[in-house]
């Protein structure tokens, strides 16, 4: 199977950014992959979570994730992209992963439990963090998917649950905000999720200057099998179930762990 990675340069014109989606999604299926992923905030992003998010906010029947949903039925590829839901709490929103299956239907929602409230950020003060700590998996050409957001990242728990939950692949769909060794610890930990629990990891970022870019997918083993590197674009990579089940074979951590 093919999954591609979409590394966008999001900015607040949302009009731009689901053009910008549409046609990395066209790329990706006229290379032959069954999947692509988009960062975090795909559909609209700032360099700061402000007002603005809740104010643009939309339900997941509203016309933004028609548009997804209508992008994925046009080119027959499975998608997976941020945007910004409308909660029940005025002056807040959800950040919001949505996966749509290449029919359009709408196969899974995650979202965001570990806001980025770090780095002198408050991603809180304007996004609602998900009321469900239930690990979000679903399926696509025959592959279990994980989601998890950006932040999420830094927390192997989720991942583990995750992995406990059936995923084969993770992706970590995020706006990896940038600062000192930032970019060596987003490579560092997406392999180490990889690597910790036997899972290919797409760790799908938005471009510079928002954010770090450097997409990547990584193997079981921890090998890059693609790095997107800092400008937008989109690559289809292989992967195989053949190997997450080799490696979970040569490594049954599963079965030795002695905690959680």
């Amino acid at each position: 199977m093919r999954i591609a990675l979409g590394q966008l340069e999001s900015g607040a014109d949302i009009a731009a950014n689901l053009a910008a989606i549409d046609r990395f999604a066209a790329s990706a299926a006229a290379d032959g992959a069954t999947l692509v992923a988009f960062p975090e905030y795909a559909t609209y992003e700032k360099k700061i979570v402000d007002a603005s998010f809740p104010a643009l906010a939309e339900p997941l029947d509203g016309p933004i994730c028609a548009e997804l949903a209508a992008t994925a039925a046009r080119h027959g590829i499975a998608l997976v992209a941020g945007v910004v839901e409308a909660s029940e709490e005025p002056g807040r929103a959800y950040n919001t992963l949505v996966a749509f299956g290449a029919s359009g239907a709408r196969l899974a929602v995650y979202r965001k439990i570990h806001l980025f409230d770090a780095q002198g950020f408050g991603e809180s003060t304007f996004i609602k963090p998900g009321p469900s700590t239930d690990p979000v998996v679903f399926e696509a050409g025959g592959v279990r998917f994980g989601l998890q957001t950006c932040y999420d990242l830094r927390f192997p728990e989720l991942a583990r649950s995750l992995a406990d939950a059936g995923a084969e692949v993770l992706l970590v769909c995020s706006s990896w905000v940038p600062g000192t060794h930032k970019t060596e610890q987003w490579l560092a930990l997406n392999a180490a999720r990889a690597i910790e629990n036997g899972v290919y990891v797409a760790g799908v970022c938005q471009a510079p200057p928002v954010s770090v870019g450097r997409s990547v997918l990584v193997d079981p083993m921890g090998v890059v099998e693609a790095d997107l590197g800092l400008e937008p674009g989109v690559r289809a990579v292989e992967i195989s179930l053949s190997t997450v089940a080799r490696v979970r074979e040569q490594f049954p951590v599963f079965r030795q762990r002695r905690l959680g």
